[in-house]
């Protein structure tokens, strides 16, 4: 079967990982991962990204696939359920959020820049050598740890479940997948024909 061009972009995902180790700044490309997919979502009403464009999952996919890193096990039924997939969803923002009001309380002159990768949301990691100081504001490198912190911990919750489970079974329950998948719902509803 003829190779495309997206099917290559598990490269982009690992040369993002590696610059973020390297200089933690680069973790604010990471928003394209996050943008990218709900613009999609909302313009096309499909989850085109996560189907065709998903560095990560094209890395689970090649990890657990060709590699056999992966038990190709079917994911348990509760981890596809609403519930689990909303909550995480919802845990995931609240993280999110909590990463959001550290770099506030950073750029406010309350708090000093933490040079630290929470891994899990639990596991502070030290990480000074990949931040020497910019023209930037340091809450700009805040926001660029707890990103890469965000981006760290569901690289590592996927290669779990894609050796537990199936390659891509990160893919079930990924926060960004369930809100493109809102997305397209809402705009499904939207564009159908009144009384429909």
């Amino acid at each position: 079967m003829k190779k495309r061009w997206y099917d290559c972009l598990w490269i982009v995902e690992l040369i993002y990982l590696s610059l973020g180790f390297f200089n933690i700044l680069f973790a604010w490309m990471g928003l394209f991962f996050f943008f990218i997919p709900l613009i999609i979502a909302a313009v096309r009403g499909t989850k085109g990204y996560c189907n065709r464009y998903c560095g990560r999952g094209q890395v689970f996919g090649l990890l657990g696939g060709r590699f056999g890193l992966s038990r190709k096990k079917d994911i348990p039924k509760w981890m596809k359920s609403k519930a689990f997939r909303y909550g995480f969803l919802v845990f995931f923002f609240i993280m999110f959020f909590q990463m959001l009001w550290n770099t506030y309380l950073v750029f406010a002159g309350v708090q000093d820049l933490r040079q630290v990768v929470t891994l899990l949301w639990t596991f502070k990691l030290p990480w000074n050598w990949a931040y020497h100081g910019t023209l930037f504001h340091p809450s700009a490198a805040q926001f660029a740890f707890g990103f890469y912190s965000v981006m760290l911990t569901s690289t590592v919750l996927g290669l779990v479940t894609m050796v537990l489970f199936k390659p891509r079974s990160w893919c079930v329950y990924c926060p960004m997948g369930t809100m493109t998948q809102l997305i397209c719902k809402a705009k499904s509803k939207k564009d159908r024909p009144a009384g429909q």
